[in-house]
């Protein structure tokens, strides 16, 4: 499953911490989900990581950063995915 994480650092202090922290762990996930992308949205306190595993390993991942951030975790399909569930749905 892919899950898109969308993170938002309330204050300054807070995004000062977590990019502190972001330089030095390599803000990596849990063993078992795999990055694919991220995306920082320059001059802002937010940014984007897409994610590929088991929904339970986003999970801690978010847990081990919501002490700095907020994040909101979206289940997300590629076209492929959507274009095969439209075709199972009769939606041709």
């Amino acid at each position: 499953m892919k899950i898109m994480l969308r993170w938002k650092f309330p204050t300054d202090d807070t995004y000062t911490t977590g990019m502190k922290q972001f330089l030095k762990t390599g803000g990596h996930p849990p063993e078992g989900l795999t990055t694919i992308g991220r995306w920082h949205a320059p001059g802002s306190k937010y940014g984007f990581h897409l994610v590929e595993g088991d929904p339970l390993l986003a999970a801690e991942l978010c847990a081990q950063w919501s002490p700095l951030a907020d994040i909101e975790a979206t289940p997300v399909l590629d076209d492929a995915e959507a274009a095969s569930a439209l075709r199972k749905a009769g939606r041709e």
